[in-house]
């Protein structure tokens, strides 16, 4: 088996497909290894990141595309180790503070409206596309640094917990009106060893031409089999209200996951308290 299908099988728990490092370079085949390879980590050692490989990773993540060319989203680039443990603890999560790499991507409405501004025009594009455009303008940034990131060796970690005190977060970030938080990074030299998540199956995920989820619960039911016996799912969500599951599936963590209200950090309270009318 190549290398890629063994990469494909390892992710997906599944028969791999036909051999595709015939159709690829080497170099092709290196990349795509490490995108179906890529974990997450949390730990790392305390070996810096260097001056150039942050500024030429942070260039990678700039490279990405934007929607019609309007680049509407920041970075924040935390490097106050006072800064830093202050943003951890907001996000209740201690190992962000030790993260040699710590930034925080940002959807930026603002940067457009002092444009206009400065050109002597009205800005008119207050609405929910434009917060969606500079939502997803952030998120394509971010996924650039994480594929610039372990193509150099470094291990990353996204992190969403940079919402639950939105308020506390914009004023220690001096995020004026028009700038949202979208997601915290963290990166640096890997001191842990992580194994490949299982993810859902491209027959639950892919469809061709029309949307069709009729074989939906049977692909569940394989893909909870085939996780359950490559990693269990460890704690049970709220035991006290669903029970203990005699069999605890990706499925239903995922239930109980989205069964209860979740709003992180009141983001539209935020938002609309924040610049934004969603006209």
């Amino acid at each position: 088996m190549s290398s890629l299908n063994a990469d494909i099988q390892a992710r997906f728990g599944i028969e791999a497909p036909a051999d595709i490092e015939t159709e690829l370079s080497s170099e092709a085949s290196a990349s795509l290894s490490r995108i179906l390879g890529r974990r997450s980590f949390r730990r790392f050692t305390d070996e810096p990141v260097s001056e150039a490989l942050r500024t030429t990773l942070l260039a990678c993540a700039q490279s990405a595309s934007a929607k019609s060319d309007l680049q509407q989203y920041s970075i924040l680039d935390l490097r106050d180790p006072a800064k830093k443990a202050a943003m951890a603890e907001l996000c209740d999560t201690g190992w962000m503070a030790d993260a040699p790499v710590l930034l925080v991507f940002c959807g930026d409405m603002r940067r457009g409206q002092r444009v206009c501004d400065m050109r002597g025009y009205a800005h008119a594009q207050n609405t929910l596309d434009s917060f969606m455009n500079a939502a997803v303008d952030a998120a394509l940034a971010m996924q650039a640094m994480i594929l610039a990131s372990e193509a150099a060796g470094l291990g990353c970690c996204c992190i969403s917990q940079v919402r639950k005190r939105l308020p506390q977060v914009a004023e220690l970030l001096g995020l004026p009106h028009g700038v949202f938080p979208i997601a915290g990074f963290a990166a640096g030299w890997p001191n842990e060893t992580r194994d490949v998540t299982r993810r859902l199956p491209p027959s639950v995920v892919v469809h061709r031409d029309t949307y069709d989820d009729t074989d939906l619960a049977a692909g569940i039911d394989q893909y909870d089999q085939t996780r359950h016996a490559a990693r269990p799912l460890g704690n049970q969500i709220n035991p006290e209200k669903f029970g203990t599951a005699a069999f605890y599936g990706w499925s239903e963590n995922a239930a109980r996951r989205l069964s209860e209200p979740s709003d992180l950090g009141g983001l539209r309270a935020y938002l609309e308290t924040h610049g934004f009318d969603f006209a």
